[in-house]
């Protein structure tokens, strides 16, 4: 799993939705994920142009996105649409095309974020719906890098 991404540089984190795209960003150490944004979606295009300028901005150096595996561990419509993403990125002809991805087990992350959200900052149904994408990208980002930290061990 690791030695597929970097060993040192930040990751983009991704929480590929039908409407939105959630980004979290690690810190160079690859210790800490943190929201940073929400894309709304259009065309593939566009949103790719949205995401590289990201990664160039940040200097990212790696790609985790979040599978959304089933409950019963089979990979549904969902995952292969996830994965028809990847795909997609790997066969642009642009800088972002050249970056590794990596895919993370999201099952019940954007879940387990708004039960936060709600239960412990008492947040607004409108409040959660600007943040919970990106909120679920850094809870799918943060479980990518604590295995890495923990297979080191």
């Amino acid at each position: 799993m690791k030695h597929a991404l970097p060993l040192a540089g930040r990751l983009a984190g991704l929480d590929l939705g039908t409407k939105t795209i959630g980004i979290a960003l690690s810190d160079p150490l690859l210790i800490t994920a943190t929201p940073l944004t929400t894309i709304r979606r259009t065309k593939f295009t566009k949103d790719i142009n949205l995401l590289s300028e990201l990664v160039a901005e940040y200097e990212i150096a790696g790609l985790v996105l979040g599978l959304p595996v089933e409950m019963d561990g089979t990979e549904g419509r969902r995952c292969q649409s996830t994965r028809t993403f990847a795909d997609n990125i790997r066969a642009l002809e642009q800088p972002i095309s050249q970056l590794p991805i990596a895919f993370w087990d999201e099952r019940l992350s954007t879940a387990a974020v708004e039960r936060v959200m709600i239960d412990e900052l008492d947040m607004s149904r409108k409040k959660r719906m600007k943040t919970v994408d990106r909120n679920a990208a850094s809870w799918i980002l943060q479980g990518f890098l604590d295995a890495i930290a923990f297979a080191d061990k």
